[in-house]
């Protein structure tokens, strides 16, 4: 008889990243249709196991160019911790919003996240 095999189960524990992801919302909207949506987008965010450490509401800006038939749009830039993979229904679910006119979501690079007090105590120094 040969060496027996024993399984073991090993859980596997995703780490946070941070993320950045800029929304525009429809410059046509009040202000309460946006709050709204930040409010939504934030419980799904919560929903999926993640955190929105921040919210930027940079307000009105002119499109460098014409965007479907508008000028303007409302900027809205959140800072979010979550796993991989956790963003994935908000972010279908801001292609199917007709009060988006685009987002974008970019991972922060760790030091950058550190930086701006995301993801907990700062990475020992290599060296």
């Amino acid at each position: 008889m040969g060496p027996q095999r024993r399984w073991v189960h090993r859980e596997v524990m995703l780490a946070m990243r941070a993320y950045e992801m800029m929304v525009i919302f429809n410059g046509s909207l009040d202000e309460s249709t946006v709050a709204g949506v930040i409010n939504r987008v934030t419980a799904q965010v919560a929903e999926a196991g993640g955190n929105v450490a921040k919210v930027d509401k940079m307000g009105r800006q002119r499109f460098a160019y014409e965007i479907d038939h508008m000028t303007e749009g409302f900027y809205v830039v959140f800072e979010i911790e979550a796993e991989p993979g956790a963003l994935d229904n908000v972010e279908r679910n801001l292609r199917l919003a007709d009060e988006v006119v685009r987002h974008k979501t970019i991972r922060l690079p760790d030091t950058e996240a550190h930086r701006r007090g995301l993801l907990g105590a700062e990475p020992a120094a290599a060296g």
